[in-house]
């Protein structure tokens, strides 16, 4: 419940809203109090013409309804204030709602872009997704209305007591006999619909994981006709989930069922106290008729109060999923933003390190080297040698572990995020294309980018065979994921989107995997040409790709193995050397010759 509390700056935020809300409530109440006493009025006015006229004379039936006149008239106009009174409070409850889910997923999503590898490892897309829409959704109506109908049943109970007291204590404290034994009521139940409430908020994230997960693996799926396994246990997923909301379905059923009843123990104290009270003539018929009506008040919210457990308690929940992800401390601390130096693209790497959590061994273990501005460097190595883990130091995806990378002479973590990252371009291996034009796609830094711009950056990453090929151009729209493309075009793509920035630094992690060679020596060609004054760190397992490089850099286990140009490691007879002999073999070897 804690995790409530801490919406509270939201309230604050629109604070003006929320009180002239709670003072419409407070009006609205007060008007509803006021009804039952006029109710009293006419009543009793019609008990008295009654007893007076024995006879029921004419003259005295013109009074009563002359007595009506006044009682009438002031409930039409009470309940007509009430209208408009409660129109308005109940608008200015939702826009705080609203607006404090609008603020709160500007909050969540701003601070999941400020994440690392590392968080979104731990969390799951689907979980994160059912997290900004499901637990939002769920903080929007506490404060939209829970604290609504928490206000109003609060000031309705104030109000209809006070108007109870003023015609007869004994019969309201009478009343009052069965409160305590609701209050308690709803506090048990409460614990266990806030547990039960959570395990429903973590079945609809699990849910939401699976369909994500298999949606973007629906080709896998379909290409090793899993479709019938993937459908069985989306069913054992989904089956869970409704379990779990059953469970909670039965218990609120419970309390919503329970507090009507004990609600109605006070219109038995009514009925036989004020029954009592009445031949006594302790109070009037209009009095205990009006009594009636302000148990209806009190009773209204004591049956929304199952209701209302239940609404708090998801909320409680779904507050407290959302806050363990607002709580998460970005692992890549950003530097406080000032002037960032031009760059001439000189590295210098220092004792470098670098340690997965949980693993237990370096993936980066104690580089040093320097890069040359202008200079291109080819990172080689084994699978789990530690080239993608190097690149994603060089741009603060990951912080080292020990030691540090200066660029120009200055460490990179003095550096403002987004500043560097503008300045040191990144190109993973596995692009991510948006569901976008090809062109916004490639322009994806800067949309207001000149077309010409775009397209002489296509022919520089061997894309614009592809444009062409398009009817609409660069105006193609990809769909999800880039799904219309091949995976050498995806590539491209990706690659002609790093090199449009044309940043002092860039880096290529194994960016032609899905590319031909032809299509390769094209491509690295026009690199050459296109940033001879820049510094471009390539990772590839291709020699091919390599041998284009000033020098290459071999890893193993996170160390420097071999380093120099093609020919010097070439001449050293070592993991490179035999690379290049085998793939050269491979080349080499005849290609079957087709049948038919």
């Amino acid at each position: 419940m804690q995790s409530l509390l801490r919406l509270t700056i939201y309230i604050k935020r629109y604070a003006w809203t929320f009180w002239l809300s709670v003072f419409g409530m407070l009006i609205a109440r007060v008007i509803e109090g006021s009804i039952p006493m006029f109710v009293q009025q006419g009543i009793d006015a019609i008990a008295t013409g009654q007893a007076l006229s024995a006879n029921s004379a004419q003259l005295e039936i013109d009074k009563i309804l002359d007595t009506l006149v006044f009682p009438v008239t002031m409930i039409c106009c009470c309940v007509l204030v009430q209208m408009l009174v409660t129109i308005a409070y109940r608008i200015g409850m939702r826009r705080i709602g609203v607006n404090a889910s609008y603020d709160l997923r500007n909050r969540l999503y701003h601070h999941m872009q400020l994440q690392s590898l590392l968080f979104f490892s731990q969390y799951r897309i689907g979980d994160l997704m059912a997290r900004a829409i499901n637990d939002i959704n769920l903080c929007r109506e506490i404060l939209a209305g829970a604290i609504r109908m928490t206000i109003i049943l609060f000031m309705t109970a104030a109000v209809g007591i006070g108007y109870m007291l003023s015609y007869s204590v004994e019969l309201t404290l009478a009343i009052m006999i069965p409160m305590p034994i609701i209050a308690y009521v709803a506090f048990r139940f409460s614990k266990k619909i806030y547990a039960q409430s959570y395990l429903v908020q973590e079945g609809f994230a699990s849910v939401s994981t699976f369909v994500q997960e298999n949606l973007n693996g629906i080709r896998t799926i379909q290409s090793m006709a899993q479709e019938e396994r993937e459908i069985e246990k989306f069913r054992t997923v989904n089956s869970d989930f409704v379990d779990k909301n059953i469970d909670l379905f039965i218990t609120n059923s419970f309390l919503s069922s329970l507090m009507p009843i004990l609600a109605a123990s006070g219109t038995l104290i009514i009925i036989a106290y004020g029954s009592h009270l009445l031949n006594q003539g302790a109070i009037t018929i209009g009095t205990f008729a009006a009594f009636f009506s302000y148990l209806g008040l009190l009773l209204w919210p004591i049956r929304e109060a199952g209701n209302l457990v239940t609404q708090w308690q998801r909320g409680a929940s779904g507050t407290a999923r959302l806050f363990e992800i607002l709580d998460y401390e970005p692992e890549i601390e950003d530097s406080p933003s000032r002037e960032f130096p031009d760059l001439s693209g000189k590295i210098s790497v220092q004792n470098l390190s670098y340690e997965y959590e949980g693993k237990g061994k370096l993936a980066i273990n104690n580089l040093t080297f320097e890069v040359n501005p202008g200079e291109t460097i080819a990172i080689l190595g084994r699978v789990g040698s530690g080239k993608s883990t190097l690149l994603r130091l060089f741009v603060r995806l990951l912080d080292p572990s020990h030691g540090q990378i200066y660029l120009d002479g200055h460490p990179i973590n003095g550096f403002p995020l987004a500043r560097l990252r503008e300045k040191v371009c990144l190109v993973l291996q596995d692009p991510f294309l948006f569901a976008d034009s090809l062109g916004d796609n490639i322009a994806y830094d800067n949309p207001g980018r000149d077309p010409s711009e775009i397209l002489e950056i296509t022919k520089a990453a061997a894309l614009d065979d592809t444009v062409e090929g398009f009817p609409e151009g660069l105006d193609t729209i990809l769909g999800e994921r880039g799904v219309t493309l091949s995976g050498g075009q995806k590539q491209r793509t990706a690659l002609a989107r790093g090199l449009i920035r044309q940043s002092p630094i860039l880096i290529l992690d194994d960016c032609f995997s899905a590319v031909d060679t032809e299509t390769e020596e094209r491509i690295l060609f026009g690199l050459k040409q296109m940033r001879k004054n820049s510094t471009t760190l390539l990772v590839s397992h291709r020699v091919s790709t390599a041998r284009h490089a000033d020098r290459i850099m071999v890893l193993e286990h996170g160390e420097i193995k071999e380093i120099g140009t093609h020919n010097e490691l070439l001449n050293l007879g070592g993991f490179y050397a035999n690379l290049e002999l085998a793939q050269r073999n491979t080349e080499d070897k005849p290609k079957p010759r087709r049948l038919g």
